[in-house]
């Protein structure tokens, strides 16, 4: 037996899997081999001078060590070493973290430098970034071991959808044969024979003429990628193909063979050996987003326990003001369609669900979302909750888990997508979040659900850093001025 079927048995799996621990451990075992980087440096230095045997217990190290472990995160992401890849080489790997090292390396010697930090030995400085490399690049190989194995059982993967023609026979070998990859073909589309008689038994096979079914599997699938991987490259076959991809926000990929090929909005990205052009309709500027994705692991931990005292007050009115759980689990829309367990503190009464349907003639919202000024369903706790948005605190637990965003749109039930309007899909292209346009407005409720949506797509195509601040501050805002419903 595997390791991988003992650890299914033993249900340890399916927990990682329920409650999205995977990117939280993985995020603290980088923290963790950092740590481990400081406390040898620190031994090897200091063990012998009586000061101790641990680096945290004197304040400066602690210091640079906080100061440091979230710049390193961030050049790691930066390099995109904090992925688990799928196709890359070792060497790759190894010179991503021996970038990153690198860099830090160089921060390390600005702040000795700096802040005059001359008590500090130089030999700490150096051994830091040396034990950072070896510790996290033995633990990212160990990972993507691990991870390979994982993907050949079949988990973990991308749905992709391909455009082919016979000189893609290769490719779509290495797909199907690189389990470990992570790749799973959900149709081709392609006119030649040899394909479709290879695998028409094992893989949807469609004409290209029937490329417009591609539309509606988008709609109805949760399709990661189309990868477009024929010979010679049609520039009004692409446009055909684009437009559809950038309006539901999936990613479009061409395989590319002539070095000197360019198109507007693609960046050059690679699987395995094969290189593609990728058009990207949704932020992707690398340094921006990696600064976001701290700010979500840390800020959310911040959060969590600097209002713990808040939430544990919550918890406790709630509790005694009405039968029923303290926290309301509900089923949302992610990323890419993807479906995850949202926390909020409970508003309603238990049966709430149940009451809805005796209510929908009362709905006063448009489109497919529903609302009610004055429910009759929402306790009087619930009422001062969601005045204040204090209800939304204990999605501060997804944002940490990696399922939300501090800042993005918010996400939709399951039912509600199904209604959507094909332009509509696209909020679905980011990670929802906390907050966003439409939750700070003082009026929320009473702003017609297309304009709600146009609010989402202008987030999306407007991102920055700086609005994330702003509708953070505006968040903030709300809050304290009760102005939410």
């Amino acid at each position: 037996m595997d390791i991988f079927s003992a650890l299914y048995r033993l249900h340890i799996i399916p927990f990682l899997k329920k409650w999205k621990l995977l990117n939280l451990i993985l995020g603290a075992l980088d923290i963790i081999a950092i740590f481990m980087a400081f406390e040898c440096a620190y031994l090897i230095v200091y063990s012998t001078q009586g000061t101790g045997f641990f680096f945290f217990l004197d304040k400066r190290f602690l210091l640079l060590f906080a100061g440091v472990t979230p710049l390193w995160l961030l050049a790691m992401y930066l390099l995109k070493a904090t992925e688990i890849p799928r196709t890359k080489q070792y060497t790759a790997i190894f010179w991503e973290y021996f970038l990153s090292a690198g860099a830090i390396f160089m921060l390390l010697i600005v702040t000795y430098f700096l802040f005059k930090l001359y008590n500090v030995s130089r030999t700490f400085i150096v051994l830091i970034p040396l034990f950072g490399f070896l510790f996290l690049f033995t633990l990212r190989v160990m990972e993507y071991k691990v991870f390979k194995q994982y993907r050949s059982k079949g988990f973990n993967y991308l749905n992709v959808v391909l455009i082919a023609d016979a000189s893609s026979l290769p490719f779509i070998e290495n797909l199907l044969e690189h389990k470990e990859w992570g790749y799973k073909i959900v149709a081709i589309f392609t006119s030649a024979e040899v394909i479709q008689k290879k695998y028409e038994e094992k893989i949807i096979i469609l004409p290209e003429d029937f490329i417009e079914v591609l539309n509606d599997l988008m709609e109805v699938d949760m399709i990661d990628e189309v990868l477009y991987i024929k010979n010679k490259v049609l520039p009004s076959e692409i446009r055909k193909i684009v437009r559809p991809c950038e309006e539901l926000g999936v990613v479009f990929s061409v395989m590319y063979r002539d070095e000197k090929l360019t198109l507007s909005n693609a960046v050059k990205t690679e699987i395995a050996s094969y290189k593609f052009l990728t058009f990207i309709n949704v932020p992707h500027n690398t340094y921006a987003l990696g600064i976001k994705k701290i700010m979500d692991i840390f800020g959310s931990l911040l959060g969590i326990i600097i209002l713990s005292p808040v939430m544990i007050l919550m918890a406790i009115l709630i509790k005694t003001s009405s039968p029923g759980p303290i926290i309301f689990k509900q089923p949302r829309v992610g990323l890419r369609g993807r479906q995850f367990q949202l926390y909020k503190f409970r508003t309603m009464v238990v049966n709430a669900d149940e009451l809805k349907k005796e209510l929908e003639d009362l709905n006063e919202a448009d489109g497919p979302a529903f609302k009610i000024a004055d429910d009759p369903r929402v306790t009087q706790v619930g009422k001062f909750l969601r005045r204040t948005g204090l209800d939304e605190l204990p999605q501060l637990f997804n944002v940490l888990k990696g399922e939300m965003s501090l800042i993005g749109p918010r996400p939709p039930l399951p039912e509600e997508t199904t209604q959507y309007e094909r332009w509509q899909l696209r909020r679905l292209s980011v990670k929802p979040g906390l907050s966003c346009f439409w939750q700070v407005k003082p009026d929320r409720n009473s702003i017609k659900f297309e304009k709600w949506m146009e609010l989402d797509l202008a987030y999306i195509d407007n991102w920055s850093l700086r609005l994330d601040f702003v509708i953070l501050l505006k968040t903030l805002k709300t809050i304290f001025h009760k102005t939410g419903l």
